[in-house]
């Protein structure tokens, strides 16, 4: 296994400035990134944290990736948003998608909301955070335009991306549900994790390149490719391929007006479109009888005992919160190899990698 390194909180974030800097972007998209990304690894996916930043480079370089660059309204139909977010900082054009939506539904009981062309948008739960932090309920759907790597469920290659989906709901008195998983097996950022790591994933969620069971994460970082399965298993693989259609249909042909139908052209830019769903529950009347019947509801649900080898029943957006209080206080741990990664990314954007290996602690 690789050699990790613990790195404090305030430490990565004092480093990963530094090196987003080097993309040119502004203050304020600076600690945006950061924020964004060092939050994922704080909330357990490590696959969605800086171990992105090296793509992202790349993609920067390539052209793929605009910083300091917005969402653009191509249409505004009062309750009904479509945004082109040309290519900029998934971190950025995100949050202002979601406070777009967000002022509509408050104003107007909801709001529909296409966003197209945004690079990366990381971990999208942290959208159905922003949304349920205004008192909304909120839906995502998903796609990505990047190589392929899932295949269908009973196909032997890669025909589209990991496709998430993504719901919220705030209820007063405790955290919201947050609901946020790839329709993937597991998310293809963790293979990248498990690779760097030099170690395997569980069974029955890869394949290799001619179509047969692995658990080499290789498979999904280098060449030759094999994919990953959708979720549910050999018996329950439709379900998690039915879903990724829906994101791709809603998230890519409707809200971005482009889907994964070709075979990859070797850049490294990660497009996501995404169709997000907001809505306030007053506006449905009955606030009072949905707050009471979901509270009893999840009350009942994690009053079930827990089965041997288990731990407490939880709810969705329970185990980030673990995470994220565990990891604020102990730090984040990163693999020697996505480090050097880290390292290498500084670099090619002319950004020192000693002063970022000195910034976080890294001798």
């Amino acid at each position: 296994m690789s050699d990790m390194h613990l790195i404090s909180l305030t430490h990565l974030q004092d480093a990963m400035r530094l090196l987003v800097r080097g993309f040119g972007s502004q203050p304020d998209e600076v600690e945006a990134v950061v924020c964004n990304l060092i939050d994922a690894n704080l909330t357990g996916h490590d696959s969605h944290g800086i171990g992105m930043l090296p793509r992202y480079a790349k993609s920067f370089l390539e052209g793929g990736l605009s910083p300091n660059t917005g969402v653009r309204v191509v249409l505004d139909s009062g309750t009904l948003l479509r945004l082109d977010g040309q290519a900029g900082f998934g971190q950025v054009v995100g949050a202002q998608a979601m406070a777009l939506g967000i002022e509509r539904a408050q104003a107007r009981g909801s709001c529909i909301v296409a966003l197209g062309n945004a690079h990366h948008l990381g971990r999208i739960g942290a959208w159905a955070e922003q949304a349920a932090a205004a008192g909304l309920v909120s839906m995502h759907f998903v796609n990505v335009i990047s190589r392929a790597i899932v295949a269908p469920h009973g196909g032997a290659d890669a025909r589209f991306g990991t496709n998430p989906f993504c719901a919220g709901v705030p209820l007063p008195g405790r955290p919201p549900v947050i609901l946020d998983f790839a329709t993937s097996a597991i998310a293809q950022g963790k293979t990248r994790v498990a690779h760097n790591k030099g170690v395997a994933v569980e069974a029955g969620q890869l394949i290799d390149d001619r179509g047969q069971p692995t658990t080499n994460p290789r498979y999904t970082v280098v060449p030759p490719f094999g994919a990953l399965l959708t979720f549910g298993g050999e018996l329950g693989g439709h379900k998690g391929y039915g879903l990724a259609l829906m994101c791709e249909l809603l998230g890519g042909a409707l809200a971005a007006g482009l889907t994964c139908h070709e075979p990859a052209d070797g850049r490294m830019r990660v497009l996501n479109g995404m169709f997000s769903v907001l809505l306030d529950p007053a506006a449905l009347g009955g606030t009072a009888a949905f707050e009471d019947q979901a509270q009893a509801f999840l009350d009942w649900v994690q009053a079930s005992p827990a089965r041997e080898g288990f731990g407490a029943v939880q709810v969705a957006g329970d185990a980030e919160r673990s995470y994220r209080a565990a990891r604020t206080q102990a730090g984040v741990v990163v693999d020697n190899t996505t480090w050097g990664e880290i390292l290498e990314a500084a670099r090619s954007l002319g950004v020192d990698p000693g002063a970022v290996a000195a910034a976080a602690g890294v001798n």
